[in-house]
């Protein structure tokens, strides 16, 4: 008996193009519901309005490098408020002849951090690049020596000194953080009082207000000829009040371990400190890598309040260029660029914490 097997044509057993590819996503996601199909329509109508003029303010209209008066004689937008003052919103009063050596610091910064992303660089030659970084940072902001003209802290400013204030601030606010986190759950009453008390006392006023106390009351109680750096006052009152936040969120991931992790480093024979290094932290700052990582980008956005003890970071040295007569009126182009600046370093921090949150996760 012959057994006849039939050809189908394979155009005629694909699925309707209805349900598949673009067309497909859209009527899954878009168009699922009547509620659904009317908030996509008027996204789409919003999205057509608000897009195609300000692609025409923004780009097609704007001027670049123009002077004041040919913006205003322009519709669009007038980038020649930051192409024009880039090197003093960049470096404030730093010397103008050595704006290449806050440039130079600024390029060691950035390719030490692009080094540290990747974890299989996490070994000890990482540590010794850190410290001959900074020293070199440092040896190049200050001068001094080596032929270099000795610059005084009061004319840091610009960008420099946001990432002075931000990148120093976070790292050294973190490993502080954890340690109160640890103060708070100790078993002795006089170490988990004073950690209690400090927690909820920085937590409970706002950084302007330590901002203040570090430039303004702070200096009343030192001896009279004594003065300290009004950078690092400010520098301190971040790391401590940012420090005080990460010890609530340690303090979680530590609750979160069980009690069977402490019992097997017991039975292990480890101490206290072993206990805590190789068995619990790993596991409890894992844990905490999203709550931690929020708020160390608050603490990133925060270090532009620093603009109300005179500290000319970068927001400052911006408004400053706003101020000049020549330049007033155009706001909006100024803030946009100061927008997208704080929009890179939260967004760099944000994607880095993904990355290394799946990355220990994949290892266990």
């Amino acid at each position: 008996m012959e057994t006849t097997i039939k050809t189908l044509n394979p155009e005629s057993v694909r699925p309707p193009v209805a349900s598949v590819g673009i067309l497909g996503w859209m009527r899954k996601n878009l168009f699922n519901s009547v509620f659904n199909s009317i908030l996509t329509i008027l996204t789409v109508y919003l999205l057509w309005k608000i897009v195609p003029p300000f692609i025409q303010w923004a780009f097609l209209e704007s001027s670049w490098h123009t002077t004041s008066e040919q913006c205003r004689a322009g519709d669009g937008a007038c980038w020649s408020i930051i192409t024009r003052n880039i090197r003093f919103i960049l470096f404030g009063f730093f010397p103008y002849d050595q704006h290449s050596r806050p440039l130079v610091a600024m390029l060691i910064l950035f390719t030490l951090l692009g080094f540290s992303r990747n974890r299989k660089h996490w070994k000890k030659h990482l540590g010794y690049a850190w410290i001959a970084g900074l020293f070199a940072m440092g040896l190049l902001m200050k001068g001094g020596v080596f032929g270099l003209t000795s610059v005084e802290s009061t004319q840091w400013g610009g960008l420099p000194l946001t990432l002075l204030l931000a990148v120093f601030g976070l790292t050294a606010a973190y490993p502080l953080g954890v340690v109160l986190a640890l103060g708070r759950q100790s078993k002795m009453p006089i170490v988990k009082v004073l950690c209690v008390l400090y927690i909820e006392l920085i937590r409970g006023v706002p950084l302007i207000s330590l901002l203040f106390m570090s430039s303004v009351i702070f200096p009343l109680f030192l001896p009279e000829g004594i003065t300290i750096n009004k950078i690092l006052r400010a520098q301190v009152a971040i790391i401590l009040f940012t420090a005080a936040y990460i010890a609530e969120v340690v303090r979680g991931g530590l609750q979160a371990i069980t009690r069977g992790q402490y019992e097997a480093a017991e039975s292990l024979g480890l101490n206290y400190f072993l206990t805590m290094r190789l068995i619990i932290l790993p596991q409890a700052l894992k844990i905490v890598i999203p709550p931690s990582v929020s708020i160390l980008i608050s603490a990133f956005k925060d270090t532009s309040l620093v603009v109300i003890i005179a500290l000319y970071d970068v927001l400052k040295t911006t408004q400053s260029a706003l101020s000049n007569p020549l330049w007033m009126g155009y706001s909006k182009e100024a803030y946009l660029f100061l927008a997208i600046l704080y929009f890179l370093g939260c967004f760099s921090m944000s994607n880095y914490s993904r990355k290394l949150e799946k990355e220990l996760s994949a290892g266990g």
